[in-house]
């Protein structure tokens, strides 16, 4: 029986038990060969694992060097001649190999006419003979397709001839590992008083690898940032009923808890200070895509694609671009508050969870139940306010007699006294601020466990925004304020609040402002510290009560 041939880049290369012995070549040679200096225990030892000769090891190290560092260059029984083996000389190679460094993988993507001709220029300068066109489209065969398109045409392009990144490590457990992100929604929101448009909002998701279950979703109007990564984490790690009645929503969904590792890509928002603290403090592991490859997040950003499909079928929808849009009136069409579409989507994804996974061939609530039994329910916590204290964005003052200064709004409560009297040892506190709410902040204690709450100075101030904060004190320095103090920025906040309520009913900004002010958080009671028990295990129901929406397709 004849022996089985191996073909790489269309050209027939070995019998298959050879090339598998160059392939084990490579595996070792290559190791040695990137070493700057290579030792003789090191020769040795390679020798023992291939099975040659110390002299064959030097040899096959200085053919890894001299060739392409390609597999085919340590084949057994290589010579420097004979049928289909290349025969040119030493200069001629190396000729071959600098012209097609500098000339043919470039962006320029100069034709293998070119090439050839620059080859034979250089050959003819120094007195060589000229190798021939075929010699030179079998050096460009032996190039490795995916560096070869990367160096002439971008990485974009050679992203088709790569593997989603090889063989990743396998998922078993729940929340292993959570894939998030987020976009703005396909579809035009009103406000609630008016019923008028405001503008598209966002929405941040976070999905189960193992279960494909969808675990966290946030819709706000505010633009994506570290509060929205916490809202939902928050959101993820949480009991979903109290929610979901809020919403009124009758639906089950089940899957709560705190992830083990995050799965993110590099936008700012993932990268800041408070998500990174966050996570460390409850545990959580962050891992970054690859830069310029999205596939590498392909679970969420499926769903995320899916989900704004689902949403073209919603009055109001802008669809994915203006020539899809066409005439369709998206704000004339619009009718969904912010509310009524998180509640939409909630029954979408609950919907969802008990449909056949085409990837699991099963429903996700079914592999998420199996799983809660198996291993016990992922650790949700009780408090959502305490958890998300954690991942709210950090800002760091120096505690004054007066209590903290942020943006020229002052913090005290008499629980500082302990501190103020020491404080010029204690240095810089660290502070976190809901910049939906900015009438409280989190001071972390000098010894670092806990977070104590201290409000505004003056408690007859109102709960402002982060974001009418700093349009006010704009519009002050607008007016030839130099010096912004407490009492002026309050005053600006209320006669922007009176313009925006009054031009509520005919300008969309105006709109918009409103209902971002009216979605600040509910105020709860105090919190003095964020380690929180885990909660008693989550019922492993998953059953669904919710009118169908169309199926989200599967991935």
């Amino acid at each position: 029986m004849a022996e089985e041939s191996v073909v790489e880049c269309g050209v027939l290369v070995a019998p298959g038990p050879v090339w598998d012995a160059a392939v084990r070549r490579a595996e070792v040679i290559g190791r040695l060969a990137d070493k700057s200096a290579v030792r003789l225990a090191a020769v040795d030892e390679a020798a023992d694992e291939l099975g040659v000769s110390r002299r064959q090891v030097y040899a096959l190290v200085a053919r890894w060097r001299a060739g392409e560092g390609v597999v085919s260059d340590l084949l057994p029984g290589q010579s420097n001649g004979g049928r289909g083996a290349g025969r040119l000389p030493d200069e001629v190679e190396a000729i071959l190999r600098e012209v097609l460094a500098s000339r043919y993988l470039t962006r320029q993507r100069r034709s293998v006419a070119a090439v050839c001709r620059e080859i034979a220029r250089q050959c003819r300068i120094r007195g060589l003979r000229v190798p021939s066109r075929g010699t030179v489209l079998r050096r460009i065969a032996r190039l490795d397709p995916v560096k070869a398109t990367s160096a002439r045409e971008g990485g974009g392009a050679a992203r088709p001839l790569r593997s989603a990144g090889g063989v990743p490590p396998e998922v078993t457990g729940l929340l292993e590992q959570v894939q998030i992100d987020h976009t703005p929604v396909d579809v035009i929101v009103v406000d609630e008083r008016h019923r008028l448009p405001v503008g598209r909002p966002y929405v941040t998701a976070g999905i189960c690898v193992c279960s494909r279950c969808v675990v966290g979703l946030v819709v706000t109007l505010e633009a994506p940032s570290a509060t929205s990564v916490g809202l939902c984490l928050a959101h993820m790690a949480t009991d979903k009923r109290a929610w979901m009645e809020r919403l009124g929503v009758e639906a089950t969904w089940p899957m709560s808890g705190k992830p083990r590792e995050l799965y993110v890509d590099n936008a700012a928002e993932f990268k800041s200070e408070a998500l990174r603290r966050g996570c460390d403090q409850h545990g959580i592991a962050l891992r970054y895509r690859p830069p310029g490859q999205p596939h590498f997040g392909g679970i969420v950003e499926r769903l995320i694609g899916t989900m704004m499909r689902m949403v073209h079928e919603l009055p109001g929808t802008t669809f994915s671009n203006t020539s899809q849009r066409g005439t369709y009136d998206s704000d004339g069409k619009a009718v969904l508050t912010v509310a009524e579409l998180q509640a939409w989507l909630a029954l979408a994804v609950a919907c969802y969870h008990g449909q056949v996974h085409e990837g699991l061939g099963r429903t996700p609530a079914g592999v998420w139940a199996e799983k809660v039994a198996e291993t016990g329910a992922p650790v949700t916590v009780t408090n959502e306010t305490a958890f998300l204290v954690d991942f709210l964005p950090v800002v760091r003052r120096s505690l004054s007699r007066s209590g903290f200064v942020i943006d020229h709004v002052q913090y005290y409560c008499d629980a500082l006294k302990p501190w103020i009297a020491r404080r010029e040892r204690l240095g810089k506190f660290v502070l976190r601020r809901d910049p939906r709410d900015i009438s409280r902040i989190w001071v972390l204690d000098p010894d670092g466990t806990a977070y104590l709450e201290v409000g505004y100075r003056t408690l007859a101030r109102p709960p402002i925004s982060a974001w009418e904060q700093q349009a006010a004190i704009s519009r002050l320095r607008e007016l030839g304020r130099a010096e912004v103090d407490e009492n002026a920025l309050f005053v600006m906040v209320e006669q922007m609040r009176e313009i925006t309520d009054t031009a509520a009913a005919t300008t969309r900004k105006a709109r918009r402002d409103r209902e971002r002010r009216a979605a600040a958080p509910p105020r709860v009671q105090p919190v003095a510290a964020v380690r929180t028990p885990p909660a008693p295990e989550a019922s492993g129901d998953a059953g669904v009560v919710a009118r169908p929406f169309e199926v989200i397709e599967q991935w």
